[in-house]
């Protein structure tokens, strides 16, 4: 007879478990350490956790690969680590990631409302750096006209398209701007050009025709940007390259050129199999920018990021409670979540991501092949596949007993792209969000930054 099989015994034989993030003790699940059941017992569920220390392990990391890279190349220019507010806009989040000194990148007209709170509350300096990303609307025009002449000096505006750098005609002294490169899209795209940025047969022309003679701008900053983020792939390493050459022929007719910005974030972990070798992928940047600019005889630019998803992805998590188990045909288990995948987790539904999904409790018990149902009445609103395998393993559930399980590294976009605190599907709530912080290892503690959403509050929305 076979030897009963754990959950816990499929984890070990299909990973290598336990993992910096990720562990298990007595039949439980600890994220971070945290004692993920001691807050389900606490708060319920579903329930939304933000684990804060994470975001500034994540700074950290890069900063320290990024200057070691440097070092070792005997690399000239300097780095910066931005954060994209698109990511993350909550208070939290910018709070945390400002503790590590970063310079933000914009995307529209009120991330300056957010950036003077920061600046009143002392969290933001005006002399830090602001990169002003997208194609902009007039009140995105005049937000970063008016920051200017606010005294914050290191706003960068990045040219969107070949028309924007007519409207900062009313600057009255010298600002730094930046281009952003028209980057080919992956052949699985649509379309061959991103709709982002200027191509590359524009830049020396636009630049030599509106931006050279003019006193009140100058050109700093190339910017390059691959949706995909950075990845050790052909596509990668061949648009990269592209950008280093336009680069190095816009800095031999532009000498106040001096900094290259790498838009497209790196990766973060979606299933306990990733392997993404960091310090290789960064000491190639390094080595092959040094490479190619000694090559054409140009200085080496100090080096931009803007990093969202990596900043504040594996910071989040969603824990969900099963609600019941239905058997609907000879092969197929649901089990019922009590909430909603795609209100909770939009990516899950809009993008088929998928996340690292583990169960918090019930390691000791067997196994068996599920799928995930959330609780509104859309079809749509299922999950069925890891990101390893293309089929869902769970612990069984006995009638009386409950199980819960949780989405990690879904602290990037989830909330903003699903309406926090707006209007859900079948008007399911908002679950309860609670900020972890360690004080001390081992030593956490808790804050409620938003109860569960009420009725009134959406009633009230719909008008009623």
């Amino acid at each position: 007879m076979n030897k009963r099989q754990k959950y816990r015994d499929l984890i070990n034989q299909t990973f290598d478990f336990p993992q910096r993030d990720f562990k298990e003790e007595k039949n439980t699940l600890f994220w971070n350490d945290l004692p993920l059941m001691d807050i389900i017992a606490q708060y319920g569920t579903p329930l939304r956790l933000t684990y804060l220390p994470k975001i500034t392990q994540q700074i950290q990391k890069a900063r320290r690969l990024f200057n070691s890279s440097i070092a070792n190349n005997n690399y000239s220019g300097d780095y910066h680590y931005g954060y994209c507010t698109k990511s993350s806009h909550f208070s939290f989040v910018l709070e945390e990631a400002l503790k590590n000194k970063v310079f933000l990148e914009t995307s529209s007209a009120f991330d300056f409302e957010i950036i003077k709170r920061m600046e009143e509350r002392k969290k933001f300096k005006k002399e830090q750096y602001i990169v002003c990303n997208g194609f902009k609307s007039d009140a995105y025009i005049n937000k970063i006209i008016e920051a200017f002449n606010n005294g914050f000096k290191n706003i960068i505006p990045v040219l969107d398209n070949l028309d924007e750098v007519d409207k900062y005609s009313s600057i009255s002294e010298p600002m730094n701007i930046g281009m952003r490169i028209a980057a080919e899209e992956e052949p699985k795209y649509e379309f061959y050009t991103s709709r982002l940025g200027i191509r590359y047969n524009d830049i020396l022309p636009l630049y030599e025709q509106k931006i050279k003679d003019n006193p009140n701008l100058q050109m700093k900053m190339l910017h390059f940007f691959i949706d995909t983020g950075i990845k050790d792939v052909n596509y990668y390493w061949t648009e990269f390259h592209k950008a280093l050459g336009v680069y190095c022929d816009l800095k031999k007719i532009c000498p106040e050129l001096n900094t290259i910005n790498l838009g497209g974030g790196m990766p973060i972990k979606h299933s306990l199999a990733a392997d993404f070798d960091y310090e290789y992928m960064i000491n190639e940047i390094i080595s092959q920018i040094k490479i190619t600019c000694n090559n054409e005889g140009v200085d080496e630019p100090d080096i931009f990021t803007e990093f969202g998803s990596y900043t504040v992805g594996e910071s989040g998590c969603v824990i969900f409670g099963v609600l019941g188990v239905k058997h609907q045909n000879d092969r197929e288990t649901w089990y019922m979540l009590d909430g909603s995948l795609m209100n909770n987790l939009p990516d899950v539904w809009g993008l088929s991501q998928r996340f690292i999904m583990l169960p918090i409790n019930k390691w000791d018990d067997d196994y068996k092949h599920v799928n995930l149902g959330g609780i509104t009445c859309d079809v749509g609103d299922y999950y069925n596949s890891d990101a390893h395998i293309n089929q869902v393993y769970l612990p069984k559930i006995k009638p009386g007993e409950k199980l819960y399980l949780g989405f990690f590294n879904t602290g990037a976009y989830q909330d903003t792209l699903s309406g926090y605190g707006g209007i859900k599907h079948c008007l399911l709530p908002s679950p309860p969000h609670i900020l972890v912080d360690e004080k001390r290892k081992n030593e956490f503690t808790y804050k409620v930054f938003a109860e569960e959403q009420t009725a009134e509050s959406m009633l009230k929305i719909l008008g009623y």
